[in-house]
C-alpha cells in the first residue's frame, strides 16, 4: 500500500507545531543540537529532534505525560536516558545553567498565575539556555483581539473562546527581550483564531549580536 505524503510527514516529524516547524525549515536547529522541551507534554513538539539523534530533554508538571514522553523516547531514540525526562516546574528546572542550545516552551507560558508567575518561568528557561541559544515560545496574546481584551496584558484574562490565559501584548514581549538582552530572531507574529484566542510566536537568540 502507497504511504500517502500527510502519513510520511507524520512518521518523520509527529505533531510537530507548524511554527517550530519553520524554524526547523529554516535551519535554525542546524547547529543547535541539546534541546529541551519545557512543558513537552508526551513530546509531541520532539518527535523528530528525537529521531534525528539530537540530545533531548523535557519537563512537564503531569508525570502521565514524562511517562509517555518517555516511551516515546524509547522507541525512536534507546541511547537516551529516560532520565532526561523529567517531572516538574518551569521555574524550577533541574539542569545547569548554559547547558541547553535550544528552549521550546510551547503554549505553556499562558498557563502563569500571574506577572511574577510568568517572570519566574522566563528567568528559568533563560538560565539554563547556553549563550547564542534559541528561545521558542508560542503563548496566548491580545494581539488582534485589544478590541474584545483591551489594550491591558500582563494578566490572566477570559478568551473568547472560554478558556482563561496569562495574555501578553507585543510591548511585553519587547520589554522581556530588551531586559534579558536578547535578539528577536523573527518579527512577532500572531495568529488569529477566528476572534476566539490570539496565539503569538516569540523567537529569541540568547545575546543582542
Amino acid at each position: 500500500m502507497d504511504v500517502t505524503p500527510g502519513a510520511e510527514l507524520r512518521h518523520a516529524f509527529g505533531e510537530i507545531d507548524i511554527y517550530l516547524f519553520d524554524q526547523l525549515l529554516r535551519g535554525r536547529f542546524d547547529d543547535r543540537r541539546r534541546v529541551l522541551d519545557a512543558g513537552c507534554g508526551d513530546g509531541r513538539n520532539l518527535h523528530f529532534f528525537l529521531r534525528s539523534g539530537f540530545e533531548c530533554f523535557g519537563i512537564d508538571a503531569d508525570a502521565e505525560a514524562i511517562e509517555l514522553i518517555r516511551r516515546r523516547a524509547a522507541r525512536l531514540a534507546p541511547a537516551l536516558p529516560a532520565e532526561n525526562f523529567v517531572t516538574g516546574n518551569i521555574e524550577q528546572l533541574p539542569w545547569a545553567s548554559e547547558s541547553m542550545d535550544a528552549v521550546i516552551c510551547s503554549a505553556v507560558l499562558h498557563f502563569s498565575a500571574d506577572e511574577a508567575h510568568f517572570g519566574r518561568m522566563i528567568d528559568g528557561l533563560w538560565r539554563v539556555l547556553a549563550p547564542g541559544g534559541l528561545f521558542f515560545a508560542r503563548l496566548a496574546s491580545n494581539i488582534g483581539l485589544e478590541r474584545v481584551l483591551g489594550d491591558r496584558a500582563g494578566r490572566r484574562m477570559r478568551l473568547p473562546d472560554g478558556t482563561e490565559r496569562f495574555v501578553v501584548d507585543e510591548r511585553m514581549l519587547l520589554e522581556w527581550a530588551s531586559r534579558l538582552g536578547a535578539r528577536l530572531i523573527d518579527p512577532i507574529k500572531t495568529t488569529n483564531v477566528q476572534q476566539q484566542r490570539c496565539m503569538t510566536t516569540w523567537v529569541l537568540v540568547k545575546g543582542g549580536t
